[in-house]
C-alpha cells in the first residue's frame, strides 16, 4: 500500500487490456509512455491468504518469478480463480477489490489492447486519476 500512500498511481496508464480476463495498471506514465523507473523492491508473493481472483478483486502483477511484484497490478473481470495459489502454482495475490465503478471498469475492458511500448500519443489512452484506501470486509474478497 506505500505505492498508494505515495501517490504512485496517479496519471499511470490502463496499458493492458483483455475482454473477459483483466485490465491491468500500475507500471506506465502517462505523459512520456514509458516505464515508471522507481519502483520499490519486488515483494514477496503472499498469494496463500486465503483471498481468491473473483470478478473486481485486485491482485499484483508479476513476472514468471512469484517474488517479482513490484507497482503492477490488474482488477479481475471475471472468476480466474485458476490463478490462486495452489499445490502447484505460487499464484497471484489480491489485496483489494474495486467497491465502486466496477461498470467504468468494463467499459475499460471494451477498449482495444495496447501493444505499442513504449506508448505514444498517450492523450487517447486510459489513465488513473487517483487510488484510495478503504477498510474491506474480508467477506468483499471472498
Amino acid at each position: 500500500m506505500t505505492y498508494v500512500d505515495n501517490d504512485f498511481y496517479t496519471n499511470t496508464l490502463i496499458h493492458r487490456v483483455k475482454k473477459d480476463f483483466v485490465v491491468q495498471g500500475g507500471g506506465y506514465d502517462k505523459d512520456t509512455g514509458e516505464l515508471k523507473k522507481n519502483t520499490l523492491p519486488p515483494i514477496k508473493n503472499e498469494a496463500n491468504n486465503g483471498l481468491s481472483n473473483l470478478p473486481g478483486t485486485v491482485a499484483m502483477a508479476r513476472t514468471s518469478n512469484p517474488n517479482s511484484a513490484t507497482s503492477q497490478f490488474f482488477i479481475n473481470l471475471v472468476d480466474n480463480s485458476f490463478l490462486n495459489y495452489s499445490d502447484t502454482s505460487a499464484g497471484y495475490v489480491v489485496f483489494g477489490a474495486v467497491t465502486k465503478g466496477m461498470d467504468v471498469v468494463q467499459k475499460i475492458a471494451n477498449l482495444k489492447t495496447y501493444s505499442e511500448l513504449p506508448f505514444s500519443n498517450t492523450s487517447n489512452l486510459v489513465y488513473i486519476e487517483a487510488v484510495y484506501k478503504t477498510t474491506l470486509s474480508s467477506r468483499m474478497l471472498q
